[in-house]
């Protein structure tokens, strides 16, 4: 099968990466996965290192140029799916009629029902299959008068790590010169107001109140972080609380903590949740979203009902007081994501809704 992949943003993000170990899957699986990209993004970057066939298109004019640019690559290449990530991709697949010449494919990542305008509409009734990231997003999808016949579920997959040995451990909590006797959690992903770190900021003064020898590791960069930095002043928590901002290697955040949280308000599914189970961290998250599709209460992590910093304060405190707890759900939950979430299998259920995209054809 001959996959191109368009994706329009210029960072890197939860959905960048799936949009990767998506290709490399389907490579492995004898599939020819080429990309239609912003020019110098480091999607880009990271797929022409992995030596994909990478289409590049100017960052200035980006949705005009990667219309022009698409309509080239159709009338030279025949492709069995054209895959748009996100909704300017889209655009420029259907004013390019992508529809008319290949098997039109979309995701939906995000949890807002779609644009009510007729153009909105209908660029996602040309496609001939809208793959939502989560039951959550795709009943958003369904809200928006798509057939459900159109619309199938694809979660997020992640590869699994190897378990995190005392060594590892100890190399990268001296990254941020954590000692050994701290309690590190972490939180990973983009600073927006949506994904909670301030909520889980204005939660440290309650935790510190039990676990003085308790730290926080925010990794991500975003619009919110001077808002958050001022907050960590504010509260007196410069100690306690630490802005890791990019991290090239996020792997290095996972292997430092003992807890992962994750306090986003409406999220999507959480790609970085499912990677911190994927390395046995035992996790607490806001019950949002699509978060009940990954985490069992108390089974494989830990939810909190709703999203109140005394709320999952006490969650933390009840978690972190429990070491048997802990260990409990951190060999859950490397299980659960062994079972259920793995890049494989995001591959695999991905090229199962290309075949349903083109039987509907």
């Amino acid at each position: 099968m001959k996959i191109l992949h368009i994706d329009t943003r210029p960072d890197w993000r939860g959905g960048q990466h799936q949009i990767f170990i998506t290709m490399r899957g389907q490579r492995e699986r004898g599939h020819d996965a080429q990309l239609l990209v912003r020019r110098g993004s480091p999607l880009e970057q990271r797929a022409s290192a992995a030596k994909f066939s990478v289409h590049t298109f100017a960052p200035r004019l980006a949705r005009l140029d990667a219309l022009l640019c698409l309509r080239e690559m159709l009338d030279q290449q025949k492709f069995d799916i054209v895959h748009a990530h996100d909704p300017h991709a889209l655009t420029a697949a259907w004013l390019a009629r992508a529809h008319r010449r290949s098997t039109l494919v979309v995701s939906r990542r995000v949890a807002y029902p779609l644009g009510r305008t007729w153009p909105a509409l209908a660029r996602y009734r040309a496609a001939h299959r809208i793959i939502a990231v989560s039951r959550f997003v795709a009943q958003s999808v369904l809200a928006s008068g798509i057939e459900g016949r159109r619309v199938g579920v694809v979660h997020d997959g992640v590869e699994i790590p190897a378990a995190t040995s005392a060594s590892a451990r100890a190399i990268a909590r001296r990254h941020w010169n954590i000692p050994d006797s701290a309690i590190l959690l972490g939180c990973v992903g983009y600073l927006l107001p949506e994904k909670g770190q301030e909520l889980l900021i204005r939660a440290m003064p309650l935790v510190l109140t039990e676990f003085p020898n308790c730290r926080l590791l925010l990794a991500g960069d975003g619009p919110l972080r001077p808002r958050l930095e001022h907050l960590v002043v504010d509260l007196e928590l410069q100690n306690a609380v630490i802005f890791a901002g990019f991290m090239e290697d996020v792997a290095l955040v996972y292997r430092a903590l003992d807890a992962f949280v994750f306090p986003s308000l409406a999220e999507p599914l959480g790609s970085s949740l499912l990677s911190a189970m994927a390395h046995g961290l035992p996790s607490i998250a806001v019950s949002s979203g699509g978060i009940p599709e990954i985490i069992d209460d108390d089974r494989d992590g830990v939810l909190v009902a709703h999203p109140k910093e005394e709320e999952l304060a006490r969650a933390i405190c009840h978690l972190l007081a429990d070491s048997r707890r802990m260990r409990r759900l951190s060999e859950a939950a490397r299980q659960k994501i062994a079972r259920e979430f793995t890049a494989a299998q995001l591959a695999e259920n991905t090229l199962h809704e290309y075949e349903k995209a083109v039987r509907a054809h």
